[in-house]
């Protein structure tokens, strides 16, 4: 079948292994210094592996592959002593009529101003808000209320967002998978506040137009940083490096921060 899976460029890879305990399938080992894929029904595509890679010898291609398998995993894993991840392998594939070629590097296509986000929808016209703030005391000035909306503009999907959008001027930027809201309770006034908004699933969906459209974001805006938010999950890793190709796809040394949200609701980094 032809899915998403794992690539390893062996003329890349230095044999640090700094890749092997982010994979929670234990799907790469060392071989002769060098980080091989142990089995391709033991990759279940999404790329949590991808960050760690100091030499970028590691992208995620379609190619004719078999599919991930759970079971085959956790017998993988029972010999090596761990426990299976709890996060759901993606689901199969259908099958294509070839053979797929691996895909190209990443690179930015300029761009014109785009046709209006979401087909013209007038729910995603794109607009400032401004910040709501509790009522002043004794007439001095107000600052926003704890449990206020800190949301700057609108829309916020990725899909939505225009590539020019006025506000990415000057903004530090703040990349948020979806789930981040739901789980840490003062996203608004720790994560949010001060930050241009977008966001989006890299389980959901293609972590490569993700990384295009940033990279297009950065290069025509003047983002003065990007900071991700994401789940401690393994497959909510892509986002982050969805953030890493753009701002080398942009030519600029544009600061990254990377947060990461435990689903119970821990904030770490």
């Amino acid at each position: 079948m032809i899915r998403k899976i794992v690539h390893i460029d062996e003329a890349k890879c230095d044999g640090c292994g700094q890749c092997i305990p982010s994979c929670a399938e234990g799907a790469i080992a060392l071989v002769n210094g060098k980080a091989r894929l142990s089995g391709d029904a033991l990759c279940d595509g999404l790329g949590a592996c991808l960050g760690e890679c100091p030499q970028d010898a590691i992208t995620v291609i379609e190619r004719d592959a078999d599919a991930f398998d759970e079971a085959v995993v956790a017998q993988h894993l029972a010999r090596q002593g761990r426990t299976p991840a709890a996060h759901a392998a993606q689901p199969p594939a259908p099958p294509a009529p070839a053979p797929a070629r691996p895909r190209p590097l990443l690179s930015i296509v300029p761009s014109a101003d785009p046709a209006p986000q979401g087909g013209g929808c007038p729910g995603s016209r794109s607009r400032t808000l401004s910040p709501r703030a509790a009522p002043p005391a004794n007439g001095a000035a107000a600052a926003p209320a704890s449990g206020e909306s800190r949301l700057a503009h609108w829309p916020v999907q990725l899909h939505l967002v225009p590539i020019g959008a006025p506000w990415l001027d000057g903004a530090d930027l703040l990349v948020a998978a979806d789930c981040v809201p739901f789980a840490y309770a003062r996203f608004h006034d720790d994560l949010l506040a001060g930050h241009a908004l977008v966001v989006g699933c890299p389980k959901l969906d293609d972590n490569r137009f993700y990384a295009e459209k940033l990279g297009q974001m950065l290069a025509r805006s003047d983002v003065r940083s990007v900071t991700v938010a994401r789940m401690e999950v393994p497959c909510c890793g892509g986002i982050a490096m969805a953030a890493r190709q753009a701002i080398a796809a942009s030519g600029k040394a544009i600061p990254l921060r990377d947060v990461v949200v435990g689903v119970d609701g821990a904030l770490h980094g």
